[in-house]
């Protein structure tokens, strides 16, 4: 396996590999190739996207979205998005992913990392094994809204 720096035509590998992570009873997703191939663009065209893919030969089977988020007292990098084929969980490829983010952020001294992810998926473990911890002054809020409200 190896980690590389994401490119233009790997988003519709990573799309097909969101799908497969995130449309089942623990995520409750309904997302389409199309969907997923558009909301995966948006991270990659942004101006200060940060991006890899895991590989296994020529087949992509994981990826990281993220941005350099610019802060008032140092930068740093909030994950969009990760994921990896879901019968390859659980063998440190997602920590690879997560390594080569670190990597970016020591090379250009920012501050850390940041994300959300829902506290009663698996995914809350996996991240306090890699070092991340809950910060009691941070709230993520939302507010959802029929159409046309």
């Amino acid at each position: 396996m190896i980690v590389r720096k994401m490119e233009r035509n790997d988003i519709a590998a990573c799309a097909d590999i969101l799908c497969g992570v995130y449309n089942n009873e623990m995520w409750q997703c309904r997302w389409t190739d199309e969907t997923a191939t558009e909301y995966l663009t948006d991270f990659f065209e942004g101006k200060k996207f940060v991006g890899y893919v895991l590989e296994n030969g020529e087949e992509i089977v994981g990826g990281i979205f993220a941005h350099e988020k610019v802060w008032w007292n140092n930068s740093e990098i909030f994950v969009e998005e990760m994921f990896i084929q879901p019968q390859l969980q659980r063998k440190g490829y997602g920590t690879m992913l997560m390594r080569q983010i670190e990597k970016c952020v020591a090379e250009k001294g920012l501050a850390g990392i940041t994300l959300s992810t829902n506290k009663y998926a698996p995914a809350t473990n996996f991240y306090r094994k890699n070092g991340f911890r809950d910060y009691g002054h941070v709230l993520f809020m939302a507010k959802e809204m029929s159409p046309g409200n």
